[in-house]
């Protein structure tokens, strides 16, 4: 039976550069970044990869992988999630994520699972959901 879990996470640290020519349009990009969660998962400075499609300035879609080093609900371990999403005008993220099959390490080896998150502009914390399965 699947387990969920929530809880927040935060950027640490974001640096994005433009991948494609400056007068392509639509722009592509990559950024590094690293993010803190708390709550269910705990992990303290993640390492994320990011491609992303700017269709517009303030809209587009993006890609990327994640491997989180730390806990999940108590369990040590590490996994990889692969995260799909897009971005509004406003600056409203919505980012579905999925477990990498295999990936999962330690007390987490046979993970496998899928969350969501929306993060609003300007909002420092972000709540998460996360659904799964340890087999």
């Amino acid at each position: 039976m699947p387990a969920q879990t929530t809880g927040h996470f935060t950027f640490a640290h974001w640096e994005e550069r433009p991948v494609s020519p400056s007068e392509a349009s639509p722009k592509l990009a990559h950024a590094s970044v690293t993010n803190t969660f708390t709550g269910g998962i705990e992990v303290t400075d993640t390492t994320c990869e990011y491609t992303i499609v700017y269709v517009t300035e303030k809209t587009g879609t993006f890609t990327g992988m994640e491997m989180l080093i730390g806990s999940l609900d108590g369990r040590e371990g590490s996994f990889v999630v692969e995260e799909r999403g897009s971005f509004d005008a406003d600056g409203t993220v919505h980012c579905v994520f999925e477990v990498v099959p295999d990936s999962g390490t330690g007390e987490l080896t046979g993970l496998r699972g899928t969350g969501r998150f929306t993060a609003e502009h300007g909002e420092p914390s972000v709540p998460y959901t996360f659904d799964y399965n340890l087999r």
